[in-house]
């Protein structure tokens, strides 16, 4: 049978969710997703399968978070039926967010598309941008932040910080900065990271690589959170990066302030290609590794 993928670019505070993945007996965005999407198509008990570019962990946010779903002509046809005067896909996202809404007010679906012929939520993405944010002694601590910022009660050496990020990047086995998981590689590589302060002076972290692995992004900042703290020298750092073993040298960071903000893909005609060399190389031993943190 035919289907329709349909790209969903979402946006949700993580607070109260148990992390992206469905899980029984927990509150999770991928859960109140698929119960609004069953509902529309009027299939209350519908197998829905939204496929993600990054199962986000309990606590973490996304502004940019992307995911598609393949739905029946019939089921397509139904929705578009009833899209009163709209285009299908500004219809769409409306009964959407008014169905999710009724339950749940951290969830916005920021767009519906028809998704182009190759495209792969998961498996088609260039590359993936994370923000961390962290309020240090010198900064402040704005409570209106208080569930997606780190509060850190010490003055951090912010140029040491970017220093070491910098240093980083590139391809490299991350397995110190990864949770393990069987049969999945850490091997990644880290196009960005760095560190700068915004406006209020709260320290800001860009974290974007083609995948990451469980934990990557909060383990690469509580790493420069030790050297902002002269607790971890910069080239011991690279001696543990180097090391590709799990370190224990620093605390893997609490997850409120981590945001997924982008996932970059490439164009239209790309797409395809860039999902079968992306399975390609993240299967080598049957089983795909998590593109997320």
């Amino acid at each position: 049978m035919e289907t329709v993928r349909l790209r969903l670019d979402i946006a949700y505070d993580g607070t109260a969710f148990s992390g992206w993945s469905k899980q029984p007996g927990l509150r999770t965005v991928q859960e109140v997703i698929e119960d609004a999407i069953a509902t529309l198509v009027r299939h209350p008990d519908l197998e829905v399968r939204l496929v993600v570019a990054g199962r986000t962990d309990a606590g973490v946010h996304a502004t940019g978070q992307v995911a598609h779903i393949d739905l029946t002509e019939q089921q397509w046809r139904a929705i578009a039926a009833a899209r009163r005067g709209a285009t299908t896909e500004a219809s769409l996202t409306r009964r959407l967010n008014g169905i999710i809404a009724a339950t749940a007010k951290d969830v916005v679906i920021s767009r519906v598309t028809v998704a182009p012929e190759g495209f792969d939520a998961r498996f088609s993405p260039l590359w993936r941008r994370y923000e961390y944010r962290i309020a240090d002694a010198t900064s402040g601590h704005d409570p209106r932040r208080r569930a997606h910022t780190l509060w850190h009660p010490s003055a951090l050496d912010e140029a040491a910080m970017d220093a070491a990020a910098r240093s980083l990047r590139g391809l490299h086995d991350f397995a110190a900065f990864c949770k393990p998981r069987e049969g999945a590689t850490t091997v990644r590589t880290l196009l960005d990271y760095e560190w700068t302060r915004d406006a209020e002076g709260v320290l800001i972290a860009t974290v974007r690589a083609d995948a990451f692995c469980h934990s990557m992004v909060r383990a690469l900042v509580g790493a420069a959170v030790a050297v902002g703290l002269g607790k971890l020298e910069h080239d011991e750092l690279t001696r543990i990066l180097d090391a590709a073993v799990k370190a224990n040298a620093f605390p893997v960071v609490a997850a409120k302030g981590l945001t997924l903000v982008e996932v970059a893909y490439p164009p239209d005609a790309e797409l395809g290609a860039r999902a079968e060399l992306t399975r390609a190389r993240r299967e080598p031993v049957g089983r795909a590794s998590d593109p997320s943190d």
